[in-house]
């Protein structure tokens, strides 16, 4: 399992729940759900920052996200995960299909 992202702003700690990034040809902070990955010049957010995030003067920003704690996983939602885990186990890796696979023998040693 991996580490918990946390807040870049300094001295913040906080896990972080959104990223942000920029479009500068457009003038636009966006601001979306946590990336898969940690990306350069992008930056993770804890909530707190990203609900009080303002742009420069000129800019706009586009929240691509809905308020982190209106998001909770619904019990559809861990229903859904825990048939898709039981579904992974009862899977049956197939034979391979073909002739069997061959062996390298060396050859016999001369005496």
């Amino acid at each position: 399992m991996g580490a918990v992202r946390r807040c870049t702003r300094s001295a913040c700690s906080q896990p972080a729940v959104a990223t942000l990034t920029y479009v500068y040809a457009d003038q636009t902070a966006v601001l979306g759900p946590l990336a898969t990955a940690a990306e350069p010049h992008t930056y993770d957010l804890c909530e707190e920052h990203s609900r009080r995030l303002s742009a420069p003067n000129g800019w706009s920003v586009l929240r691509l996200a809905p308020a982190p704690s209106t998001v909770r996983p619904s019990h559809d939602d861990l229903l859904a995960l825990a048939d898709a885990v039981r579904e992974v186990g009862r899977r049956r890796p197939r034979p391979a299909a073909g002739p069997p696979g061959l062996t390298l023998v060396p050859p016999p040693k001369e005496d």
